[in-house]
This record gives structure tokens, C-alpha cells and sequence, in this order.
């Protein structure tokens, strides 16, 4: 993620907070991780939304050849535009994302001790440890649906739910072996298997190219 771009958007958002006497601060939790915004109104019927979300956790997936444990850091700065028709509660909510989200993905050997790799089997003692990284583009565009106004005339407590897709574009995927201790043959030939082993894993990942977003929170106003 372009840190200058994010710190910039968040400014940005601090400076219009100041700038206005109604705010609302929402906190959340979903698909995007734990979540804090601020809501600020643009004009009638239309609120700009600022915002981070951040989780981690870890789970378990594999490519038609191997095994993995995969490692999932959420880390995303909003600015949204929230639009009320009618003055309902109901709103449209466009804007982008400043993407920082990336998976750590570690090639799990079999219970007999061995990597299979583009139909080829090693053994994992010679051959080290299978380390890769999926990264996403920087900056997606988001288009979603919500329910909740956190700058509703009414004060105090404000429940919201969000339901959208954050459009991250295709995965950038790297895997490599590190620490292989088989004759240099043998570890060419590893090398080339598991560049084929990369394409598959990124075929796993293209189903991350349209992330999602659920979210439900709570809002205060002042």
C-alpha cells in the first residue's frame, strides 16, 4: 500500500471532520475485519465516510497438488460516499479503498514428509521449506448497499449494516523454495515445478479479485 496516498485520505478526512459540527463514528465488524469511521455530511441526503478496517487469521487450503497454510492480513483506509435517497435509511455507498490486504501462504508437506509439485514428489527435508505471498492492487474501487444514517437527526446510538464488493483485480502471487539440499539437478528441477505450482496458486487466489464486504455496526452521533 502507498502509505503517503492512505495518511493523505486520512487528513483529508480529519480535516473535513473539523470542519463540520455534525459527526457520526461508527465502529464495526465483518468481512473487512474490525472497523472505526467517521461520518461527516457533504450536502443533503449525501455523507462522506472515512474509515480502517484490520483483522488477521489463519486457515487452511490447498491447490490441486499441495497443501497450504495460509495467513490473511486485512488492512484497508475507506473514503465512501453515502447517498440516502428519500432520506431513508436505506443509502448507495461508492467510493475506493486503499487496499493493504495480502495473504502469507506456506506449503504444507504430507504426513509421510513429502511435497507433490507439478505431479513430481520430493522429499521436504531436501528440498526446504515452501514460502508465497498473494498481494492485491493498491487502490479498488467499492459499490455497495447499506442500511443506517450514523448522521440521523436523532442523537445517541445507531445501528448500520453494510453489503458490497471491493473490486481488488487480479492476485499477485510469488512462491519460492528456500533452503533445498539435493544434488543442483535436483534443485533446478524443483525450481521449475514450483514456478507451475505458482500458476495454480494463482488460480486459488483469483477468488479474492472481488472481495466481499459485509459489515454491521454501531453508530454515535454528536
Amino acid at each position: 500500500m502507498n502509505k503517503k496516498i492512505a495518511l493523505a485520505c486520512l487528513v483529508a478526512g480529519l480535516s473535513s471532520v473539523a470542519a463540520h459540527a455534525q459527526v457520526g463514528v461508527t465502529g464495526s465488524l465483518g468481512t473487512t475485519g474490525l472497523g472505526a469511521h467517521v461520518s461527516v455530511p457533504v450536502m443533503p441526503n449525501l455523507n462522506a465516510r472515512f474509515g480502517v478496517n484490520a483483522l488477521r487469521y489463519n486457515y487452511d487450503g490447498s491447490t490441486s497438488d499441495l497443501d497450504y497454510d495460509f495467513k490473511l492480513k486485512l488492512r484497508t483506509f475507506d473514503a465512501l460516499l453515502d447517498y440516502f435517497p428519500q432520506g431513508t435509511g436505506f443509502r448507495f455507498t461508492g467510493g475506493i479503498v486503499f487496499n493493504g490486504n495480502k495473504i502469507d501462504a506456506v506449503g504444507r508437506p504430507t504426513a509421510a514428509g513429502t511435497y507433490t509439485l507439478n505431479g513430481r514428489t520430493y522429499p521436504a527435508a531436501a528440498a526446504g521449506t515452501l514460502d508465497g505471498r498473494i498481494d492485491f492492487r493498491n487502490i479498488a474501487p467499492y459499490l455497495g448497499i447499506g442500511w443506517g444514517n450514523a448522521l440521523a437527526k436523532e442523537k445517541g446510538w445507531k445501528f448500520s449494516t453494510d453489503l458490497g464488493v471491493m473490486i481488488q483485480g487480479s492476485p499477485r502471487t510469488s512462491l519460492s523454495n528456500v533452503g533445498c539440499t539435493a544434488p543442483a539437478p535436483l534443485c533446478a528441477q524443483l525450481a521449475a515445478d514450483v514456478a507451475a505450482e505458482n500458476i495454480r496458486l494463482n488460480d486459488e487466489a483469483d477468488d479474492f479479485k472481488a472481495y466481499p464486504v459485509l459489515r454491521f455496526g454501531a453508530s454515535y452521533s454528536f
